[in-house]
């Protein structure tokens, strides 16, 4: 199977669209497109961009070889003028976005991306894919983040999402605040710490629980974390302190009342001696059993479903708008916008400001279509790309430290699990947030 190129994971129309550019002589237009979500998931006070990391490198890598157009042309996708515009195509244009990691909020302008209609209108659907899966996640894992405190999450979801998925997910929920993942591609690819030790499997692979435990901690050390729910809790306590001795790094518990059986856990750890083993706890865990869960002896969580699947993260719907547009090769730019019921926009290119309390909460956010500077407030966008050539390529752990920073200006209210209105609503220069 070949390897797809960034230019093909897209959709049909974004090329039948070029191709009747290419025909009409718009091809070349200067033109304007942003990616914003009008609202956020239901109950939501705010998002976490993720995935410009992955992103930006894909779009200053945006192009099509020669077997893939020749494949378009066989398949009629496009005809012989677009095959030859698709066969010297390459990126040229300027990307904006807010930096990964910051926060969002409905109608802010996440990214900006400016060049001729040709070329922005075949970045949607990568744009859309990579932004609103990462996103979903990154908002979904800070909401556990913030809930666990200072209790570390270990991301483990790679099982119940497809195998490219977890990968991104992964990093996503790294960008978060996770502390690690199970998944090893993680940790090639990105970086992202990688854990992990047995599963029950391992523990039914061997004649006695003691045996599975002595194999383990012979290979992994004593501060290995031993899994003791496969056959009663209480007993594989006592035999993984037996075998490992109090010096035992961790047990973990996935499945029943996670609050009772840590309890006793920790009281029959502490009366065994092993007052430092940790306890960690798995099974279904999302924002709302980690805050349920806040009193209980746990000294870590492991998440999998509800950080990777549709159940933990309603979608972002953020969407890629036309916002601006000339009707010239040289002309100026128009703003353009939707109208429809309940899918308005607001045309023309934005520059995103925000002002903060002297506490360092945030306070507001608005946008200006002016491009005129805003005096005592913080620009919120960042260059990415520039003539087509990456600008902007910080390290996963200065994302990860700037998403910790974002997360810090939102006021306790707006950091609850609880539901409510989105703490704040980007708005034009102006208006006010309604």
């Amino acid at each position: 199977m070949p390897v797809t190129s960034p230019g093909l994971l897209t959709d049909r129309y974004e090329l039948t669209m070029l191709t009747a550019f290419v025909r009409d002589g718009s091809v070349g237009h200067p033109a304007v497109f942003e990616t914003f979500a009008r609202r956020l998931p239901e109950g939501r006070r705010y998002g976490v961009v993720a995935g410009l990391g992955r992103l930006a490198p894909m779009l200053a890598d945006f192009r099509f070889d020669t077997a893939e157009v020749d494949w378009l042309r066989a398949q009629e996708v496009v005809d012989d003028a677009t095959a030859a515009w698709l066969r010297d195509f390459r990126f040229t244009g300027d990307v904006d976005a807010y930096p990964e990691g910051d926060l969002y909020f409905p109608g802010s302008p996440v990214l900006t991306v400016r060049g001729t209609l040709g070329e922005c209108v075949m970045l949607e659907t990568l744009v859309l894919s990579v932004l609103n899966h990462d996103s979903a996640v990154a908002s979904a894992a800070a909401r556990m983040v913030l809930a666990a405190g200072d209790r570390p999450l270990v991301e483990m979801g790679s099982r119940r999402t497809h195998e490219e998925a977890a990968v991104a997910a992964a990093r996503a929920a790294h960008v978060a605040g996770f502390a690690s993942t199970s998944n090893l591609a993680a940790g090639r690819r990105h970086g992202v710490p990688t854990v992990g030790t047995a599963a029950h499997a391992f523990t039914l692979a061997h004649p006695s629980e003691a045996e599975a435990f002595a194999s383990q901690v012979a290979v992994q050390g004593k501060d290995t974390t031993l899994l003791v729910d496969t056959y009663d809790v209480e007993q594989g306590i006592r035999t993984a302190v037996e075998v490992a001795g109090p010096g035992l790094g961790a047990v973990r518990i996935d499945s029943g009342d996670l609050a009772d059986t840590a309890a006793a856990a920790r009281a029959l750890l502490d009366e065994l001696g092993a007052h430092d083993t940790r306890i960690v706890a798995t099974s279904d865990l999302d924002e709302y059993v980690i805050t349920a869960l806040a009193d209980a002896p746990i000294d870590g969580y492991g998440v999998g479903t509800r950080v990777v699947t549709g159940s933990g993260h309603p979608t972002a719907s953020m969407v890629y708008k036309l916002v601006a547009v000339g009707f010239e090769p040289d002309g100026p730019l128009h703003p353009v916008a939707k109208k429809s019921h309940d899918k308005i926009s607001v045309g023309g290119g934005k520059t995103a400001w925000r002002t903060h309390d002297a506490a360092g909460r945030v306070t507001r956010e608005w946008y200006r279509v002016d491009g005129v500077a805003e005096a005592g407030a913080t620009r919120v966008q960042v260059p990415v790309v520039r003539g087509g050539r990456l600008v902007h390529d910080p390290s996963l752990a200065e994302v990860r430290a700037h998403c910790a920073s974002a997360l810090a200006t939102l006021p306790e209210a707006a950091r609850s699990v609880s539901a409510g209105r989105p703490y704040l609503t980007a708005t034009l220069e102006g208006e006010t947030d309604g």
